[in-house]
């Protein structure tokens, strides 16, 4: 049995805007241990792009809420379904425009969510 119960961060979104912003540190640091403006100006647009990837992956369903998630939806290769409508609270979501306070979230929406989510892993195991 897992020691926490929450999935934070281990989503592609995530994982993809870690691994351009990595790239876009080492570049800019390149740059400031030779002195030079334009390896650091290019490192730091590097990050400025992982933090654009990293916002449409999310809103395209690879980036999930944070807080407790039924364990089906833990899954790396799992999408988040409810991605459309917005993650009640995400700063990303609202800047999209999509996000919605969490008391019109419907328990309903949930159980579709997951059933979708278990669908998908089991289709992931069977093949």
């Amino acid at each position: 049995m897992s020691a926490h119960q929450y999935d934070e961060g281990h989503t592609v979104a995530g994982w993809t805007g870690f691994g351009i912003a990595t790239v876009g540190t080492s570049v800019a640091g390149v740059g400031v241990c030779a002195v030079s403006a334009p390896l650091i100006g290019l490192g730091l647009g590097i990050v400025a792009v992982s933090a654009l990837v990293t916002w449409a992956l999310h809103l395209s369903g690879w980036g999930k809420p944070p807080g407790r998630r039924y364990r089906a939806e833990w899954g790396m290769r799992v999408r988040d379904p409810l991605a459309r409508a917005g993650h009640a609270g995400c700063v990303g979501c609202r800047l999209a425009g999509r996000g919605r306070p969490a008391a019109e979230r419907t328990d309903e929406e949930r159980a579709v969510a997951l059933r979708q989510s278990a669908a998908a892993l089991v289709g992931d195991s069977a093949g």
